[in-house]
């Protein structure tokens, strides 16, 4: 594959860690253009290449579906302006005309007594949970902006994650290397075209997930990205939350297309009893609950895999499962990874006030990795356990993207998001959206939660 004579490197990347044929990568090409903005890192890069290899596995597979078991994608084309809009989706969003609310006063970088802390309080009870731990007056700005600056960075990050809340303090150098994704493969056998023993057949135009089942056990951004990517590709998607964690409305409207929305409390027996049937006829399940919270529940990935041969499980997390601890099994988001990372202090400003990505490009790239990691895994036939991580692709991005060659499509200024935004009726009123890189969704979400807890007839 080249863009503009030179070979795209990152594609390359991507695809050879989720364990694909070298030679596919010739399959994709890139037209266009996109513009994520200038920056130290390459941010366009990793959507690009992120994108591409989903669009190779979605090719893969849609050629295995068709009888060729080698899985040799047809020729793909990739628009760079789609791409770059789908990289920043929540801006674009508007509710009845209203832009969302993406960050919470008491989110965002506060100066430390030694350095700098990100705190990330955009959910009521992790704002609360901020609030106890640094004994505020009041849940305003100032109160904490006078908390955080009595005490030394690292302080304030244990007393978040001791109280339950989210506060990392900002690193200076990149984090220890982590893998992009990790891949085991597990019991049963394993034939191309065919999921638990179940002949997949050839796809519609456009859907190679056509007829697979995916339980969506995820919340926020990359998660979501993965499953309304999966959704638009023609699976049945049906995401579970517990009543007791609402999700946003604002996240939800921009990352509930391509599926529907259900609420069980697995600790009630009869919500357990649906759980387990929904389990039971599932193909592939999605995962992005911090390490060991599932396992309490007894849904950990191998224990699934376990009791249901030929299952396809992708397991994300913010900080990766090498990761030192205690950081392995702590909660995160996009812009904490980046803060705890050392990306935010290597886009720091003149005044070295830490800064951020372009994007949420560590929550959007994960997002179409793991769909691409999960259609990879079905066009081999099923049953393996996948593990992705916010960490991972940003491991990846510093070292990785960042030490390699890189290429660009069309002129950056010539990009415009408008051929790439849409308005639909959904369950939150009238939606401004950005469309997938890989096309149109049918229509709007429906509410969060207001769903039936069954799987569509196959």
């Amino acid at each position: 594959m080249t863009i503009g004579g030179e070979r795209d490197f990152g594609t390359a990347q991507a695809w050879e860690a989720l364990g694909g044929a070298p030679e596919f990568v010739e399959r994709v090409r890139y037209t266009g253009s996109g513009n994520l903005g200038e920056g130290p890192l390459p941010v366009g890069e990793l959507a690009r290449a992120t994108v591409g290899a989903c669009a190779l596995a979605a090719g893969e597979l849609g050629a295995v579906r068709a009888g060729d078991r080698t899985g040799d994608p047809s020729p793909l084309v990739v628009d760079e302006g789609a791409v770059a809009t789908a990289f920043v989706s929540e801006r674009h969003l508007r509710v009845s005309g209203r832009a969302p609310v993406t960050f919470a006063p008491l989110s965002g970088f506060w100066p430390a007594a030694d350095g700098w802390v990100r705190t990330h309080a955009n959910y009521p009870h992790h704002e609360a949970a901020l609030v106890r731990a640094l004994g505020l007056r009041s849940p305003e700005p100032e109160a904490l902006r006078a908390a955080v600056a009595g005490r030394t960075a690292v302080e304030v990050q244990e007393l978040a994650y001791a109280a339950g809340g989210l506060a990392v303090a900002v690193a200076e150098r990149y984090g220890d290397p982590q893998p992009l994704v990790e891949t085991v493969r597990t019991t049963g056998e394993r034939e191309p075209g065919r999921v638990r023993g179940r002949a997949l057949g050839e796809a519609p135009p456009g859907r190679p997930v056509a007829g697979v089942r995916v339980l969506d056990l995820t919340r926020v951004i990359a998660g979501p990205v993965a499953t309304r990517t999966l959704g638009l590709l023609g699976a049945d998607v049906l995401r579970i939350d517990t009543p007791g964690l609402p999700e946003a409305d604002d996240a939800y409207a921009d990352t509930g297309f391509g599926k529907r929305s259900a609420l069980l409390d697995l600790a009630r027996a009869g919500d357990r009893e649906v759980f387990e049937g929904l389990l039971a006829e599932a193909d592939v399940v999605v995962t992005g609950y911090r390490p060991g919270a599932l396992e309490r529940h007894g849904l950990g990935a191998r224990e699934l895999s376990e009791r249901r041969p030929g299952l396809v499980v992708a397991e994300l997390c913010a900080w990766g499962w090498r990761a030192p601890e205690p950081w392995a099994g702590r909660r995160g988001f996009d812009s904490l990874v980046q803060a705890g990372y050392g990306i935010a202090a290597a886009c720091a400003g003149p005044d070295r006030t830490p800064g951020v990505l372009s994007a949420q490009a560590l929550d959007h790239g994960t997002g179409y990795l793991v769909a691409a990691g999960v259609m990879r895994a079905l066009a081999g036939g099923g049953g393996c356990r996948l593990r992705f991580s916010l960490a991972g692709t940003g491991s990846w991005l510093v070292r990785g993207l960042a030490g390699g060659a890189r290429a660009t499509g069309g002129g950056a200024a010539a990009y415009s998001a408008e051929p790439w935004l849409r308005e639909t009726g959904s369950g939150y009123g009238v939606l401004r959206y950005a469309v997938s890189p890989f096309g149109e969704w049918a229509g709007g979400p429906s509410r969060w939660g207001t769903d039936r807890a069954v799987w569509l007839p196959r």
